[in-house]
């Protein structure tokens, strides 16, 4: 069981690494907000979250 929590524990550092990498500080706030929302059963946290998110990795395209 603690394998599978290190594993789920690197991979989550491992995401928000590559967010702030390639979209800086404001896909972190994107990325906190999306999860606050999940984590607290706000729809409306959570939306704007993946909205600031999916205008972010659709920037370039639009």
């Amino acid at each position: 069981m603690p394998a599978i929590a290190l594993l789920s524990a690197v991979f989550v550092v491992g995401f928000e690494q590559l967010v702030q990498w390639k979209y800086g500080p404001m896909g972190i706030i994107g990325l906190l907000l999306l999860t606050i929302g999940i984590k607290a059963n706000s729809p409306t946290c959570s939306s704007i979250g993946a909205l600031m998110l999916a205008l972010m990795v659709a920037g370039p395209a639009l």
